[in-house]
């Protein structure tokens, strides 16, 4: 099957950065949120996005009409029954996800791919909630999707040889750069990240070096762009530990055990830079 309409789910920045990466590859692409003034607002945020690649001359604006021009915003998920592919992209919450699948399987046309966003989340747990248990997989993009050239095609037990090769070939239409990984809690990138950021809040607990410094130190010994501190509060805090806690139900390392000083800041609401304050203060900045 060709893939050439695709609906995405979920109204934060990974939603319509998906979007936007589809969108200018040439795909149909509708958008769906619980409410229209979301779904609105991402169609926003992918005209604001588009706009400053106009400013920056990457871009002309009769391009950036016709990438606007491919989606569509909706609050019916109903309006999602004739896509190829549908990628959700909504809250790391397995019974939310679990429910979410088995609505779609309902409304979206037999033969197309189910497809979910996690970055940590069992796959065939969603997958096994529908009646299409083939054509189910994890199609994992990076923050910011526009930027991030890598696509993690996530291939759960049951998925199928062609519900796989679709989907790369879809990741790759998209100008990215998949790779396929087993249907394992952190897949490959976060279950090597995690514990490394997991360490650095341990170490910045037990005194061995202050916060500026041990971020200073990755990235002057290991030429890092972003210290682990300061990629924790960009990834969110809160998000950071429910991946955490998804990595160590499955594998019950050490390693993932989520730092007490991580668990205490979510606690207080300090997320890092969604709420303005993590590791480091942005109210300030």
């Amino acid at each position: 099957m060709t893939i050439n309409t695709v609906g995405i789910l979920g109204s934060g920045i990974m939603g319509s950065g998906i979007a936007e990466v589809a969108a200018k590859s040439g795909h149909q692409v509708v958008l769906r949120s619980r409410k229209q003034e979301s779904a609105d607002a991402m169609v926003a945020s992918l005209d604001r996005s588009l706009t400053k690649q106009v400013e920056r001359g990457k871009l002309d604006e009769a391009a950036k009409a016709e990438v606007l021009g491919r989606v569509t915003a909706t609050a019916d998920l109903h309006a999602l029954a004739d896509c190829d592919l549908v990628i959700e992209s909504v809250v790391e919450d397995l019974d939310v996800k679990l429910e979410l699948f088995k609505e779609l399987d309902l409304v979206v046309k037999s033969g197309a791919i189910l497809a979910t966003n996690t970055s940590t989340l069992s796959v065939v747990d969603m997958a096994v909630a529908t009646g299409r248990a083939d054509r189910v997989c994890g199609v994992h993009f990076f923050n910011p999707a526009p930027m991030m050239s890598l696509v993690e095609i996530v291939r759960p037990l049951t998925a199928s040889d062609e519900t796989i090769a679709e989907v790369t070939a879809f990741a790759t239409a998209c100008g990215k750069d998949p790779v396929e990984v087993k249907d394992r809690a952190g897949f490959i990138v976060n279950a090597l990240l995690f514990p490394y950021l997991n360490n650095a809040v341990k170490m910045l607990e037990n005194g061995t070096a202050d916060r500026d410094g041990i971020d200073a130190a990755m990235k002057g010994g290991c030429g890092f762009p972003m210290g682990p501190l300061a990629l924790l509060d960009l990834v969110g805090l809160d998000t950071s530990l429910s991946i955490l806690e998804a990595l160590y139900a499955e594998f019950a390392d050490p390693n993932y055990a989520p730092a007490p000083a991580l668990r205490r800041m979510v606690v207080a609401g300090h997320l890092g830079r969604k709420s303005g304050k993590g590791f480091y203060d942005y109210a300030k900045r």
